[in-house]
């Protein structure tokens, strides 16, 4: 349960003076509902009114605070042009120009013959000295009401500055004294403020540099979310462990077969992958491992190593894919092998009804098939496993935390094998799978081909069509991947229906066929096959075809419109090609002129085709948020950490994390009760459900 202390700060705003629902509504917007998440919302820049010059040495452009006298007041003579007001010092004179404004209004403020302080941006326009719309009007005498340094905070219609200051002193104000839940030495080492003081600090800036990314303020923030993280992800993991698995230590028979029937050497990568998950296996905890590699480099074969390894020692295994497509060639790729092998592998998909279905989860009940793969059908509640001892789940992106959960709770003990095609930066593996061990595939199976990877100008386009035309001449076969216009599956299916018209009367509607996201599934999977079996030879498609598609006959890649396709998903599409013995090339069409970002991206892919520098390059010009879509994908998102500029801190983190567990696994310790605030104020409510405390 939250302790006590921080229910202030997760009251609604509504709990702060002068908070009603109208502007409660307006806060949301910018920041969220509760007072912990204005609490969060950092400032975006710094007003500093400190510059107090004469009105003659007042520079263009610069913001000013100016002590002047109130000599005149001129009302305009058509409603349509600005009030003037006419003050000035020894030195000269500022016009103060109010476009739209009540004449009474500005009358009382700037009664004739008064001095005021005013500060605003001052500007130089026809031979005066002007400032338009003054931020702050006010008597000598009140001097300490101006806001000397101001923070810039985000603001939406009908919220202003100065309402949003005044807000967030109010929810500051609910700031509890905390117990320190960091490490003694460790603050002193990077001479860190403490927790409550780093955000004052952070909210209540003296000059703009305090803002930044490294300052020690931020560093205690940056570093106090990732321990939050960090802890609660090996929370979750020490909870894993706690749970038996079940030790499946096979003789190794069927390996050998496996192995014997391969056409290729495995690489020292695939190796070391299938010994780490062998001996995960052999224990009596269950295996959570995650296996990244790179488009081609074998991660299909060192699964099957490892189903290979449960079914020689009695269990079965699952194997979940995404889509029902990628499910069919899982079985391509695994059937001849499987037999070679002398094990049962069988598919279930949505598309099985009937009497079929019905006698292959008979099948499945009594044992007789040893390796099931299917979609999401693999968790409908009829389908019952004899002996389940090992999920391997593809393309584990696509799917939820429940789903995978559901799959290994067919079993006892279940072990989990969860793949990636998509090559993650260490960092974002370390923050968001640290509950996971991790086995990568970095090399590449021998025999296969560097992909000719050009960029080319849209103004160029004939010259493409032209080429595209020669290679299905010689029978070749392309992928055109359409551009993404926005996250709208509507308008992208649009541009590519346009593509697809044109590529059809260029070249005829046999030879061209059309998949995007709004087409039925079993739609699809047609266009699919035809493209696979080769009756048609150019695929005109969106990003549907990113992940998995497997044709080796196709060995052209055309991306228009490249520049606007994050890195790591241009690296996706071009390893749907180079596939097979055929050279291969990927044509990257982009629009002139091209932005510096967009440029570094094409300028990475056409120089590297190593997986794992894309995606730390991608890291690095794009943030962990837009790489990973944390919001959408259901990753915790970062407040103060930047995962590509923070990453020493992650590793510190991690450590420190895993240390804290050694000696006081509950956090029943000083430190640990000190901890469990820290997890709930970072909202890491599940992880403390881990604990056997509770």
């Amino acid at each position: 349960m939250r302790p006590a202390v921080l229910f202030p700060l997760f009251a609604d705003t509504t709990a702060l003076d002068g908070i009603g629902p109208k502007l409660a509504r307006l806060i949301e917007r910018v920041a969220g509902l509760r007072v912990i998440d204005l609490i969060w919302c950092m400032p975006q820049g710094l007003i500093d009114r400190r510059f107090r010059p004469a009105i003659a040495d007042a520079p263009d452009g610069q913001l000013c605070t100016l002590d002047v006298t109130i000599d005149a007041h001129v009302p305009p003579q058509n409603p349509k042009r600005p009030y003037r007001v006419r003050a000035s010092d020894d030195t000269g004179t500022v016009y103060l120009i109010f476009f739209n404004a009540h004449n009474d209004w500005i009358e009382r403020a700037l009664p004739i013959g008064a001095r005021r302080l005013i500060s605003g941006d001052v500007r130089h326009y026809g031979g005066e000295i002007q400032i338009t719309h003054p931020d702050r009007m006010l008597a000598p005498e009140n001097a300490g009401e101006l806001d000397i340094i101001e923070p810039i905070y985000p603001l939406t219609a009908g919220l202003t500055q100065r309402v949003m200051a005044k807000t967030m002193r109010a929810a500051l104000a609910r700031l509890p004294v905390l117990p320190e839940w960091q490490d003694a030495a460790w603050l002193s080492r990077n001479d860190w403020p403490d927790f409550v003081a780093a955000l004052q600090i952070m909210h209540q800036p003296q000059t703009l540099a305090e803002l930044g990314a490294d300052t020690p303020a931020r560093l205690r923030l940056v570093f106090d979310e990732l321990l939050a993280s960090q802890l609660a992800l090996a929370l979750v993991r020490q909870r894993a462990r706690r749970q038996a698995g079940r030790t499946l230590n096979g003789d190794g028979s069927r390996r050998k077969k496996l192995i014997a029937a391969l056409p290729f050497k495995l690489t020292s990568a695939q190796t070391r992958s299938i010994d780490e998950i062998e001996q995960d296996m052999i224990r009596d905890q269950r295996m959570l491992r995650l296996l990244q590699g790179d488009v081609g480099s074998g991660k299909t074969l060192v699964a099957l190593m490892a189903m290979a390894q449960a079914v020689e020692a009695g269990a079965q295994a699952a194997l979940m894919a995404p889509t029902e497509i990628l499910a069919r060639q899982h079985l391509q790729t695994l059937e001849p092998l499987c037999e070679a092998a002398g094990m049962s592998v069988r598919i279930l998909t949505g598309r099985d009804k009937g009497r079929a279905r019905d006698k292959l989860l008979e099948d499945v009940a009594d044992g007789s098939v040893d390796i099931l793969i299917g979609t999401h059908t693999l968790i409908v509640e009829d389908v019952i496993f004899k002996s389940l001892g090992l999920v391997v789940i593809d393309e584990q992106h696509r799917f939820g935390v429940h789903q995978r959960l559901t799959l290994s709770a067919k079993g006892v003990g279940v072990h989990m094998l969860v793949m990636t095609a998509t090559p993650i930066p260490r960092s974002l593996s370390l923050a968001y799978y640290g509950d996971l061990d991790n086995s990568r595939l970095d090399e590449k199976p021998p025999g296969r081909q560097r992909i000719d990877t050009r960029t080319v100008p849209l103004s160029r386009l004939h010259e493409v069509s032209d080429g595209i035309g020669r290679a299905i001449a010689h029978g070749q076969r392309v992928y055109w991947v359409c551009p993404l216009v926005e996250e709208s599956e509507l308008i992208d299916a649009a541009a590519a229906e346009e593509r697809y018209a044109t590529l059809s009367g260029q070249y005829g509607k046999d030879r061209v066929g059309l998949v995007h996201g709004r087409m039925k599934p079993s739609q699809k999977d047609a266009v699919m096959t035809a493209f696979q079996i080769g009756e048609i030879q150019i695929l005109v498609a969106t990003t549907v075809i990113e992940v998995g598609v497997n044709v080796p006959e196709a060995t052209i890649m055309v991306i228009e419109h490249a520049e606007r396709f994050g890195l790591a998903q241009l690296h996706q599409l071009r390893g749907r090609v180079g596939r097979g013995s055929g050279q291969s090339t990927c044509l990257l069409l982009y629009q002139e002129p091209l932005g510096e970002t967009a440029r570094a991206r094409l300028t990475t892919l056409r120089e590297s085709d190593d997986g794992f520098r894309i995606a730390e390059e991608d890291l690095r010009l794009r943030g962990a948020g837009e790489l990973l879509g944390t919001r959408q994908s259901g990753f915790p998102d970062l407040k103060f950490a930047d995962l590509a500029r923070h990453g020493d801190l992650l590793s510190a983190a991690r450590d420190d994390a895993r240390l804290i567990l050694e000696r006081d696994p509950e956090l029943a310790g000083e430190r640990g009760s000190a901890l469990r605030h820290l997890l709930y104020l970072f909202e890491r409510d599940e992880a403390i459900k881990n604990l056997r405390a509770g």
